[in-house]
């Protein structure tokens, strides 16, 4: 069974139990993002950033919470191994804020992103930064790239797969856009899958997930079971694919997130209205997924087979290896 036909399927039995997996109006992506809550709480605590935060290992005190967001993006940016000029994707740009550091350190990029809003906001931020030399932002889906074939040196994802409602889809056009030899880098999540979830887990833990996911149109966080993602990526080509858990990493901010929520969910919960605030139920249920062992933050990276010319175009392997940045 293929990887695409394993996370289409619709049911999972477990302990006796049917988990329906419901299908997901990938419209819902833009209509989380649009809410208040998602506008004002991601403004307040990360200025704007959509993604957790880099710590060392056992850390208690989370703040700054803009040194670790900028920790994460230098993470990727090593992790991306690419020189100076090299021009990269990024897939889900969000506000703008990750490829706006990774043009700093020398980058060309282009943004794209699902969401009319955050287009508009990336490129407000590009301009405010004067960085229109260096960074594009529109408005775009992964699934449906409009750019040529090998028209990158590397293509990333910062939290943002978790969206994808055909991940093999998004992979197979991500392939496709990157030069041969080109490179990957995919911070993303995953989990336990169904048949590990061990007799004693809460049951209200696996609906209350479900439930998170699909109202807020993330059904990677129901696919992506442990090695889902590595296999859809090895299914369309790429080569030397390597998994990093930064779950320890991201702990001291998910902690946070979760003493924030916590107080404001019992009395979302008591009042019927948890349909309404999605980011503070998934706060919740996400770092007791994670204090459980059943949740993880993945860093995935790979490349494309081939090599890249010193002009910047692909071959089949015969042509000059472009100088990797080193360190």
């Amino acid at each position: 069974m293929s990887f695409q036909l394993r996370y289409r399927l619709a049911m999972t039995e477990k302990r006796g139990m049917i988990i329906k997996f419901p299908s997901i109006d990938p419209s819902r992506v833009t209509r989380l993002y649009n809410k208040w809550e998602a506008r004002i709480g991601f403004r307040i605590l990360l200025g704007g950033t959509r993604h957790f935060g880099y710590y060392e290992p056992g850390t208690l005190w989370p703040f700054p919470l803009s040194a670790a967001l900028r920790r994460m993006e230098d993470h990727l940016y090593n992790s991306l191994d690419l020189p100076p000029g090299a021009k990269v994707l990024d897939a889900g740009c969000g506000v703008g804020h990750v490829a706006l550091r990774l043009a700093h350190k020398g980058l060309r990029v282009q943004g794209i992103d699902l969401t009319p809003n955050h287009a508009f906001w990336a490129k407000q931020e590009v301009e405010r930064h004067r960085m229109q030399d260096m960074v594009h932002a529109q408005r775009g889906d992964y699934h449906h790239l409009d750019f040529d074939d090998q028209s990158f040196d590397g293509v990333y994802t910062m939290e943002t797969l978790e969206h994808s409602f055909d991940p093999a889809q998004a992979v197979r056009e991500i392939y496709r856009v990157l030069k041969p030899g080109g490179h990957i880098v995919f911070h993303e999540y995953d989990h336990i899958g169904a048949s590990m979830v061990p007799p004693d887990c809460p049951q209200d833990l696996v609906e209350g997930i479900i439930r998170v996911s699909t109202r807020s149109g993330m059904p990677g966080s129901l696919y992506f079971d442990y090695g889902v993602l590595e296999g859809i990526m090895a299914e369309q080509g790429f080569v030397d694919i390597t998994t990093r858990d930064l779950t320890e990493n991201v702990r001291p901010m998910m902690r946070l997130f979760y003493v924030i929520a916590f107080l404001p969910y019992l009395l979302i919960y008591l009042l019927g209205l948890r349909k309404w605030f999605v980011i503070t139920e998934g706060a919740v249920y996400g770092y007791r997924a994670l204090q459980r062992g059943y949740w993880r933050y993945v860093v995935l990276t790979a490349r494309k087979p081939g090599m890249i010319k010193d002009d910047g175009s692909g071959d089949d392997g015969e042509g000059l290896v472009r100088e990797r940045r080193s360190g």
